[in-house]
């Protein structure tokens, strides 16, 4: 079956976010729990849902984060404290959208990373294709399907200007 096109709006706060990480130096974007996910240095950070923000915050501060206006936690079982969709009406101003990409990118040091898993057909390739004496493997080269980004972008010369755009209201 095809994937499902991405709406415009879903695409316009994609953008938002990729220009919010523009000055990180480590991003990579994948697609996780029906979503897109923004990785920062290996770990997942942000993400975007439809018109919703994936917010990765302090496991410990879950109950609080998820009493506040249009926030609701990703899952509803309580299998994944900390992770939170942010409705548009919590992030529609400025200030409310520099809050969310401000929490999420701090507690981002202080997240675990996943450890990559191995697959059975990667391990059983990784021994078979393993030369003796060699010490490499064709099964440790990346294949996957993220995209990276590993350096800044150079910034415009009227970067220092507040940049407009579009999932704002008020601007």
């Amino acid at each position: 079956m095809p994937a499902k096109p991405i709406a415009p709006e879903t695409l316009q706060l994609i953008d938002a976010v990729r220009d919010a990480l523009q000055d990180c130096a480590a991003v990579e974007e994948k697609t996780m729990f029906g979503c897109h996910v923004f990785m920062v240095d290996g770990k997942m950070c942000l993400g975007v849902e439809n018109d919703e923000l994936l917010v990765r915050l302090p496991p410990a501060s879950h109950a609080q984060i998820a009493e506040m206006p249009g926030v609701r936690p990703l899952s509803s079982r309580g299998l994944m404290d900390g992770y939170f969709l942010v409705g548009p009406t919590a992030y529609a101003r400025r200030d409310q959208w520099l809050y969310w990409i401000g929490e999420a990118l701090a507690f981002n040091p202080l997240a675990k990373a996943t450890p990559k898993r191995k697959t059975a057909s990667k391990a059983s390739s990784e021994t078979d294709s393993k030369k003796p004496g060699d010490g490499k493997s064709p099964a440790g080269q990346g294949t996957g399907s993220g995209r990276k980004r590993t350096r800044a972008a150079p910034k415009p010369a009227d970067a220092d200007a507040p940049r407009k755009h579009p999932i704002f209201d008020s601007e």
